[in-house]
């Protein structure tokens, strides 16, 4: 889960596994899974930086990383 912050300075909390896709034009808007969307003051960079420390805290991350066959 991350802290994020609405337009209005409300703070809320978001699952980062829901996040789709991220955008900035110009306000940072959030894609969810379900197809709803979130406008929030974090800059996209923000947003990608608290979601991979989020992946990283649960492990996730490891998934991601390549894996070595030994074919080289």
């Amino acid at each position: 889960m991350i802290q994020l912050t609405r337009l209005n300075g409300e703070l809320f909390t978001l699952n980062a596994l829901m996040i789709e896709q991220i955008q900035s034009h110009p306000d940072t808007t959030i894609t969810l899974m379900n197809g709803k969307k979130i406008v929030v003051k974090d800059s996209e960079s923000d947003v990608t930086t608290l979601v991979t420390n989020y992946y990283q805290k649960i492990g996730l991350n490891r998934s991601f990383e390549e894996v070595d066959d030994g074919s080289e």
